[in-house]
């Protein structure tokens, strides 16, 4: 199985498909391949992935980095579905689209156009519908 990186060499960036065999490694780089051997190194670490499972996602909706608000695109009240748009935000002179993380019913908004906003601060609520799973 291969893993494919990007690797950063001398300031200069390279996409490498990496596949371990025991101590020896199989790098190829614009399609050359090079045999590395790395004494001592164990497996490669897997990658993290979802658990299949049901987890449960929160509909607290913030923005990664500051920015400014330029529209909200819902109102308290109003249903969005999981990935809809629901505001625009524009940081580092570029718009965002930021999507709803979960389905669910608008219950709170804590900012309004034209306002700007710090990273990782509440912009809105979105409270999902109850499943009856929680029982």
């Amino acid at each position: 199985m291969s893993d494919t990186r990007k690797i950063i060499v001398n300031g200069e960036e390279f996409e490498v498909e990496l596949e371990q065999d025991g101590e020896l490694w199989k790098a190829t780089v614009e399609g050359e391949t090079f045999e590395i051997k790395v004494p001592d190194s164990g497996p490669a670490p897997k990658q993290r992935r979802s658990s299949g499972g049901k987890s449960k996602k929160s509909g607290k909706v913030t923005a990664n980095i500051p920015g400014k608000v330029v529209t909200v695109e819902v109102k308290v009240g109003q249903e969005v579905e999981e990935g809809q748009v629901v505001m625009i935000l524009e940081a580092m002179k570029m718009q965002n689209e930021i999507q709803a993380p979960v389905a669910g019913t608008v219950t709170e908004i804590h900012c309004e156009e034209g306002q700007s906003i710090e990273a990782n601060v509440p912009l809105l609520v979105i409270t999902p519908p109850e499943t009856g799973d929680d029982a």
